[in-house]
């Protein structure tokens, strides 16, 4: 059985305190732009008729009913997460949409994935790899339940590389979001984002990750300028 670490259960604390809010501050935050990036990354997906997807850091389900959406009613979803709080919403979002029965959800870390080798067709984690401890485990286990010719796509925040934006962007993020999470939710949760965010890899290097956990025809999409970047990977 798995054993989260201090800072593995430091962020399940803060996600199951952030939970209530989590939603409202993400609209209002990213200025509802986050919903055309988790679009975007599940367009990427290509799930087979019947197929099953798992949705990793699955929070309130955003990602998981958006595949639902985007996808035909035999595709089933699997969410994931290891934040009771975040899946007791998702669960009550999923049960007053369209897509209740398609998508079940699962009380798992990254790194512990309770699923059988080569099960699922596509895996998706939206903002979740930033929060995962080690890494580079949570990547191989990403690798080993996914299907062969299935595809993983991981949406992650980024540091833009146009200058002049990059500076803007940064006041925003290290300055005024955190003072605005802390007037609806824990102000700390807003601190802890874009210190994470600061000290995720670079591009070329998440991808030397993905690649050494054993993902193939690698690629990336940089969303919003930079705000954003979308990887690809192949088993």
């Amino acid at each position: 059985m798995y054993k989260m670490t201090e800072k593995g259960e430091r962020i399940r604390s803060m996600f199951d305190e952030i939970a209530p809010r989590y939603d409202f501050l993400n609209r209002l935050l990213s200025l509802g732009i986050d919903r055309s990036w988790r679009r975007f990354a599940v367009r990427q997906l290509a799930i087979p008729a019947g197929g099953e997807v798992l949705d990793i850091a699955t929070g309130t389900g955003d990602v998981a009913l958006e595949i639902a959406r985007q996808n035909p009613h035999g595709v089933t979803i699997v969410g994931a997460d290891v934040s009771r709080e975040m899946v007791e919403i998702g669960r009550q979002k999923v049960a007053s949409s369209p897509h209740a029965g398609r998508i079940t959800f699962e009380i798992s870390p990254c790194e512990a994935l309770p699923f059988v080798d080569n099960r699922f067709n596509g895996i998706t984690i939206a903002f979740g790899i930033r929060n995962v401890v080690d890494r580079q485990l949570g990547l191989i286990e990403m690798h080993r339940v996914l299907k062969p010719g299935g595809r993983a796509v991981i949406l992650e925040f980024s540091t833009p590389t146009f200058p002049p934006f990059r500076a803007l962007y940064q006041f925003y993020f290290l300055k005024v979001l955190p003072r605005i999470g802390g007037l609806f939710s824990r102000q700390s949760a807003y601190q802890y984002l874009p210190e994470s965010v600061m000290e995720f890899p670079t591009r070329e290097e998440f991808k030397g990750l993905m690649a050494k956990a054993g993902f193939r025809n690698l690629r990336h999409s940089d969303l919003t300028l930079g705000i954003a970047t979308v990887y690809v990977g192949e088993k």
